[in-house]
């Protein structure tokens, strides 16, 4: 029998288009106690180079729903800087070839809301590329 009444979260974030974690972005946890009830921000952390947050703030007594927050615009900007700089070096003088003025990444800010159960705990993966992402309740 569990005496924990509350219920817990992580994440983590995995790169699908580069098949690496997304380390360093920026992740926020807010909750609320029943449907209609005010979300309250708790808080937040950043991914490691896992792409794991291990410190995300605990949940209030009477947690019914969860919204995690992952700034990913600011992580991108900085993998697609690393990816010029190493397309520079591999081609010196080469102009890089890009739209002029395309966005960077289509979702900026990703937002998952879930529901939880007391007692149990709640991993929430987000699968991230710049045009899309996918989300699902792991273990």
């Amino acid at each position: 029998m569990s005496t924990h009444t509350t219920a817990s979260v992580s994440t983590h974030i995995l790169d699908t288009s580069v098949g690496r974690p997304a380390a360093g972005v920026a992740v926020r946890l807010a909750a609320r106690a029943g449907r209609a009830a005010d979300w309250r921000e708790l808080g937040g952390s950043a991914t490691d180079e896992d792409g794991r947050c291990k410190d995300l703030p605990a949940l209030p007594e009477g947690t019914t729903h969860v919204r995690l927050d992952f700034a990913v615009e600011a992580y991108f900007e900085r993998s697609e800087k690393k990816s010029d700089e190493k397309q520079a070096e591999a081609q010196q003088d080469a102009p890089a070839n890009r739209d002029s003025g395309a966005p960077q990444v289509f979702f900026p800010e990703v937002a998952i809301t879930f529901a939880v159960s007391p007692g149990e705990h709640h991993h929430v993966p987000l699968l991230l590329n710049p045009f899309g992402y996918s989300v699902y309740r792991g273990s």
